[in-house]
């Protein structure tokens, strides 16, 4: 499980350099326009938050599999939630409401993490049923099987990476097409 304060358990974190460049491609894949135009993700801001879970959720777990991952993934989980503050912040959300928005992200990313690594290990059909309730509301189960198909696709990528490509941030999301 990833907390907010596990950064100060050790001095060997990895470089700020490495985790806004693994963070931005996770970013960049997540606004990847084939999503919103050919597999019905909503195109509002809780779709694209729910693509970068999507996205991070897919990278973390690799990362749980790293000899000495479990910093990166520690690093990668906390600037996600600096960077989704800072979004709230942007967006006009008073400094009042943050915190109460963060704790609702915060339970949004466990929960689809929970729910995306029961249904991965589960089968494809768990794993589409978990993507339709999650990012397509519930709705468009062509759309949550192909997505299915490229989220197996992208672990097998991540999986296939060297760890030092891995941790290094030198690797590349596969495109999605919706035939994945």
């Amino acid at each position: 499980m990833l907390w907010p304060f596990n950064r100060f358990k050790n001095s060997h974190a990895p470089s700020r350099g490495t985790i806004e460049a693994i963070y931005g491609m996770i970013v960049a894949q997540a606004r990847e326009p084939a999503f919103y135009a050919s597999f019905n993700v909503a195109d509002t801001v809780n779709g694209r938050v729910d693509m970068l879970i999507l996205h991070l959720w897919l990278v973390l777990r690799r990362l749980r599999s790293v000899a000495g991952g479990e910093q990166l993934a520690q690093a990668l989980f906390d600037h996600f939630c600096n960077d989704m503050d800072d979004n709230l912040r942007e967006m006009g959300v008073g400094d009042l409401t943050v915190p109460k928005r963060m704790q609702a992200l915060g339970e949004a990313f466990y929960g689809r993490s929970t729910a995306y690594d029961m249904a991965f290990d589960a089968g494809d059909e768990e794993l589409s049923k978990a993507l339709m309730r999650n990012i397509l509301n519930g709705e468009f189960p062509d759309s949550a099987r192909a997505l299915a198909g490229y989220v197996r696709q992208v672990s097998a990528a991540l999986d296939a990476s060297e760890v030092k490509t891995l941790s290094s941030g030198t690797w590349t999301f596969p495109k999605p097409m919706l035939n994945s």
